[in-house]
């Protein structure tokens, strides 16, 4: 079971994490915060031991052993200076890097726009989504899914799935890890508000598909190129034949 004495006084932070729920099982981390009509704090956490309905980008499904890894949603609630939502997406996935590569020497690598690698397997994902009225956001929801202490994954994926425990051999402290991104993703939203181009040249180092030729999949539409770079707002810059052009959203792979 997750120990929250232990997690909260290895937290770090003034705003992420110091409204925090936990929950056995729910159907979505998201969508709970997505539908509350409660008026919850800037920074509230919830954290799920089984998500019924777990779910990562284009509505794929998100599978989680319960009990044996992370699946929690962070609820931020923007204001003037806010950046805007991709480079936030940008700052989760780098979040989540840096504290795997600083508790457990991990080489990780960063697929474009919300996934986490290791050794060309997915350990961690990301989805964002928001809430608007009459343009304007209101909420703004971090989902991060993190495969810690999994010991194996059943079934079929387009990346393979691996876990902390898979990697380093040894099984890791939820608590202890937990506490650590949201202290990073803290961070990490404070230097986006002061120099956003730390957080992406940060995020830059750790693709290595930038330069690469790809294949980007977006709906019934398929894209060919060269990952040229990201732009200042974080969006991928696709160099073809006609010119470069500006993507904000799909499936990456190398071709």
């Amino acid at each position: 079971m997750f120990n929250i004495e232990e997690f909260d006084i290895k937290l770090d932070t003034q705003v992420i994490g110091r409204n925090f729920i936990y929950v056995e099982e729910i159907d979505s981390t998201n969508d709970f915060l997505m539908k509350t009509e409660e008026n919850y704090p800037n920074g509230t956490v919830v954290l799920a031991e089984h998500q019924s309905s777990g779910k990562g980008r284009r509505n794929k499904e998100w599978k989680s052993e319960k009990n044996n890894n992370l699946t929690f949603s962070i609820l931020l609630l923007p204001n003037p200076n806010f950046p805007n939502v991709n480079l936030i997406n940008l700052s989760a996935s780098l979040a989540i890097a840096q504290t795997l590569e600083n508790l457990y020497q991990f080489d990780i690598e960063l697929k474009w726009p919300n996934d986490v690698l290791i050794n060309k397997k997915k350990i961690s994902g990301v989805l964002i989504e928001t809430i608007s009225k009459s343009d304007k956001i209101e909420k703004i929801i971090v989902g991060m899914g993190i495969n810690v202490n999994q010991p194996t994954f059943a079934g079929k994926y387009d990346i393979r799935p691996t876990s902390i425990r898979i990697e380093s051999k040894r099984e890791v402290s939820r608590e202890k890890l937990l506490s650590e991104i949201l202290n990073q993703f803290e961070e990490n939203l404070l230097l986006l508000e002061k120099s956003s181009s730390k957080i992406l040249n940060a995020w830059r180092l750790r693709c290595k598909m930038i330069g690469e030729k790809v294949k980007i999949i977006r709906g019934k539409e398929t894209k060919f190129g060269i990952f040229d770079d990201i732009d200042h707002n974080g969006f991928l810059i696709l160099k073809t034949r006609e010119g470069y052009e500006k993507i904000h959203g799909g499936d990456i792979s190398l071709r």
